[in-house]
């Protein structure tokens, strides 16, 4: 569904006025088997294992779906509590969780069991209006000690007209056994596709599919690491009936093709406008002189739009259809199909062809072309056809439909000519009927996507400093710094810009913090002015020794590890800093760092130091590219990082003449 939720917000809340439990009922049979299972010896750093976890699909002959779920985990350390929990996610209009019962066998042996008077039962997203996917949970948090076994059942019901469904072996515990089986009507067959994994073939009894891992290892949490989703292996199904028979509940799709044509049918006619909206169009337009003013004037409107949702029918393409553009630009709200297909009625209006763009928002590399599945996606964007005079790193070539456009209307941090960097070089699927296909989105280069800096600090010589700094940043770079200071109370604000400032100049005092928005340009500016204390060590009164570094990079790297389980993942991002040192009367430069250059297939490094005139002038230099490294590369990586972060602990040394 092109919709973002939050299903967990407020479950916790919820489940704190949950009553007593019975106590002294028997687990049942198969949660006994799992208790008994042994667990190998883990790193400290592993909190729970999981014991068994299957799920049973049962498809009858009009495509409704029976889902059993059955569940084992024990904790093994206090951090661990929070995976004493069960939870299943449904649709009210297409679903229903039939049962939901857990067990927790605490280490003596007693055993509490947990019905529906422990059950909570609330909406999945607690900001939309009204979202028909709901939860329904327990938590046994608070009985949960290590030792303890947690374990739950649950049966639901599916009536959607879904015939795709995936499957996790894992999350990121270790897990001993994990299955997933699906029953299927006499004549129906099933094909699956393993990701991250090497391919897990089904055993396969009559029309019953079985797919099962075993003894899965821990993921680690690793910095850059790829998303969990890209890690664990993931089991893609697609089922069908017999060929030739059509099942109303039941929509198979072949290829992208199919797919494309089936979101089109859903969501083109959505697109209509009437007087009021060809007004407003018209009017944001009028003063645009070429045609990308146009796009960044609809941009900006259709982004101030609040973003609410509100999903009816979710099981049948209600989470895929937008209201209609003239109900959304009425009502001013929608959620980001909706915004996407306002803004390609107002595109229409003023002769602009557009075309929605289904695409997954919080892992670029989740969706995978060899399965044709829009279950795929959670989020809407736009593709905007455009001719040549429009030119902008967003652009991207389409066979058939020509260059297009690529823009995310909900995301009201990043303008026309740019795109949020967890969308950057995703696949996403272009909806246009028969002419709709799976592309890669743009990446930026790293130009694109840079933060400028100048300091200029005066030295005293007990070592104290005042500093001025000016940023000036333009792309995701800038998009970063304006949702701080747009989203953020202005107390709040320069708290985390304070913070910043300290991280590198312990005990700075900040005089002034003066930010500078200018959303339509994609630029974001920052002066700030602070002293420090004793920022220079004095020895012996003969020495002084301070870092020109001052302040940190704004982003933070450590791969510090010697060694790893996973890929490095790098975003696109230039950096440079020029710091400008007045030193003190009396002093000359006793010791300089050597000056650093690095170069890499995933970026380069470089900084060097002047002296003229009383004036150290220290310049730093990053470029990076997007890239993921492999794991067998990682100690390039991590001498490339280390090297940088050595250069900038470098102190310069100044002598007193």
């Amino acid at each position: 569904m092109f919709h973002r939720s939050f299903i967990f917000v407020g479950l916790l809340l919820a489940l704190m006025c949950a009553p007593a439990l019975a106590v002294g009922d028997d687990a049942p049979a198969w949660l006994q088997q799992a208790a008994a299972a042994s667990v190998p010896t883990y790193d400290k750093d592993v909190k729970a294992v999981v014991l068994y976890h299957e799920q049973n699909v049962t498809v009858s002959a009009d495509g409704h779906a029976v889902t059993t779920t059955t569940y084992a985990v024990r904790i093994l350390a206090r951090e661990g509590r929070d995976y004493a929990m069960a939870s299943e996610v449904y649709l009210t209009d297409s679903g229903k969780v039939r049962e939901l019962k857990a067990w927790l066998i605490r280490p003596s042996g007693q055993v509490k069991h947990y019905g529906k008077d422990e059950t909570v039962d609330i909406a999945a997203s607690q900001n939309d209006v009204y979202n028909e996917e709901r939860i329904r949970a327990i938590l046994a948090k608070d009985d949960a000690e290590p030792g303890a076994i947690f374990g739950y059942q649950s049966v639901t019901e599916d009536r959607s007209i879904n015939s795709q469904t995936e499957w996790m072996f894992q999350s990121d515990l270790p897990t001993l056994v994990s299955r997933f089986t699906l029953q299927l009507p006499a004549g129906w067959h099933a094909s699956g596709i393993t990701f991250n994994h090497a391919n897990v073939e089904p055993t396969v009894a009559g029309t019953t599919y079985t797919w099962e891992l075993r003894d899965l290892a821990a993921i680690p949490s690793e910095p850059l690491s790829p998303a969990w989703t890209n890690i664990v292996p993931r089991l893609a199904v697609s089922y069908f009936p017999p060929d030739g028979t059509q099942v109303a509940n039941v929509k198979p799709f072949a290829n992208w093709s199919d797919v494309s044509r089936w979101v089109t049918e859903l969501t083109d006619a959505q697109a209509d406008s009437n007087d009021a909206l060809a007004t407003q169009a018209l009017q944001l337009t009028q003063g645009a002189k070429t045609e990308l003013e146009k796009l960044q004037a609809i941009g900006r409107f259709v982004q101030s739009i609040q973003y609410i949702s509100i999903d009816i029918n979710a099981g049948r393409g209600g989470g895929i259809r937008p209201h209609a553009a003239t109900e959304v630009f009425a009502k001013r709200y929608g959620d980001c199909k909706d915004k996407a297909n306002l803004m390609r009625a107002m595109l229409k209006i003023v002769g602009i062809q557009s075309y929605l763009v289904a695409i997954r928002a919080d892992d670029p590399n989740f969706v995978r072309d060899e399965w044709a599945s829009p279950g795929q996606f959670n989020h809407c964007i736009i593709a905007i056809k455009v001719s040549d005079q429009t030119q902008a790193a967003t652009v991207i070539n389409h066979p058939k439909l020509g260059r297009l456009l690529i823009f995310d209307a909900t995301d009201d941090d990043t303008p026309v000519g740019d795109l949020p960097d967890t969308e950057q070089g995703s696949l996403a699927l272009v909806v246009a009927g028969t002419d709709g296909a799976l592309l890669r989105m743009p990446v930026m280069p790293p130009e694109a996507n840079q933060l400028e800096r100048q300091a200029e600090v005066n030295l005293a010589d007990d070592g104290s400093i005042t500093a001025t700094l000016h940023e000036r940043s333009v792309g995701q770079a800038a998009a970063h710094e304006r949702a701080g200071f747009r989203h953020l109370a202005r107390p709040e604000y320069n708290q985390l810009i304070e913070r910043w400032i300290t991280r590198g100049a312990t005990g700075a005092k900040i005089t002034k913090v003066e930010p500078a928005d200018d959303n339509a340009a994609g630029r974001f500016a920052l002066d700030v002015e602070f002293n420090v204390a004793n920022y220079g060590q004095l020895m012996q009164n003969r020495l002084l020794v301070f870092k020109p570094a001052i302040v940190a990079r704004r982003e933070h790297l450590f791969l510090t590890e010697p060694k790893r389980k996973h890929p490095v993942v790098l975003d696109s991002y230039a950096y440079t800093e020029t710091v400008k040192v007045k030193l003190p009367a009396g002093f000359d430069v006793d010791e300089l760092p050597d000056p650093v250059k690095l170069d890499a297939p995933f970026g380069s490094y470089a900084a060097t130091y002047a002296v003229k005139d009383g004036q150290l002038q220290f310049t730093r230099t990053l470029v990076q590219h997007a890239a993921t490294i492999p794991v067998e590369q990682y100690a390039s990586v991590r001498s490339f990082f280390e090297h940088i972060r050595a250069a900038e602990q470098a102190p310069v040394v100044l002598a007193r003449k």
